[in-house]
């Protein structure tokens, strides 16, 4: 009986995270175990076989093709600095992390919620291209593709606003420095390891003051988000 009752309590377990999975990602899942490791934070499985950060590097991958054929299609009379700008405008380490908190990723994936560090991160960004590297094992590359364009790219990622938006945000907040008689720079804070790929922390410092501070795989990345962060605090 206690056997059956485990059996039926994993059941009902495992029903429920596809419920939770088919509301937030809008389809339905068929190996459950993917995407169970695609929402655990190394907080709670240290086990790289356990964890979302092979997931999340292969999702990074695949949602970066799927990105970049989306552009390549949109606008075929572009080059490649603006396709590669609007990529980046489109799937940096902010915007995927405002995103998967915008969809409810935040209310599923499994992390230390103790750490008060975990928290206010990126990982829920993370989480995101750990699920959509479990869709593409799950699914493979077609039915990804769609789902990653209906359910995140049209709804979420405006594109045609983005186009708008000038990326080098940096540049931006340098100018109207000068015009203001303001002291600018930005300082490397942190520089590490984090799944695997080097992690860099930029702040942005006005008359010795830090306003904002942004996280990047590289400097330029960095650097832009904590611009473009400032730029909001500072209401320009």
């Amino acid at each position: 009986m206690e056997i059956l009752d485990r059996f039926l309590g994993r059941k009902k377990n495992i029903h429920s995270l596809q419920k939770q999975l088919q509301n937030v990602l809008g389809i339905k899942t068929r190996n459950i175990s993917l995407y169970t490791t695609a929402l655990s934070h190394r907080s709670v499985k240290e086990n790289a076989d356990e964890n979302n950060e092979r997931l999340e590097y292969l999702g990074d991958a695949i949602l970066s093709a799927i990105v970049a054929d989306y552009l390549f299609k949109k606008y075929p009379y572009k080059g490649e600095g603006f396709l590669t700008e609007m990529r980046s405008k489109m799937v940096n380490r902010q915007q995927l992390n405002d995103l998967a908190i915008k969809i409810g990723l935040k209310k599923i994936t499994l992390y230390n919620k103790i750490d008060g560090s975990l928290k206010g991160s990126q990982i829920f960004g993370n989480t995101l291209e750990a699920l959509v590297g479990a869709v593409y094992l799950d699914k493979g590359y077609r039915k990804t593709q769609k789902w990653v364009t209906k359910q995140m790219i049209i709804p979420h990622l405006y594109v045609d606003d983005l186009e708008l938006i000038d990326i080098n945000l940096k540049n931006r907040l340098i100018g109207w420095a000068s015009k203001n008689g303001k002291v600018l720079g930005f300082q490397t804070v942190e520089e590490k390891l984090e799944n695997n790929r080097r992690v860099f922390t930029i702040a942005a410092v006005l008359d010795g003051v830090q306003i904002s501070i942004g996280k990047g795989y590289n400097k330029k990345d960095a650097s832009q988000i904590a611009a473009q962060l400032a730029i909001e605090k500072l209401g320009l």
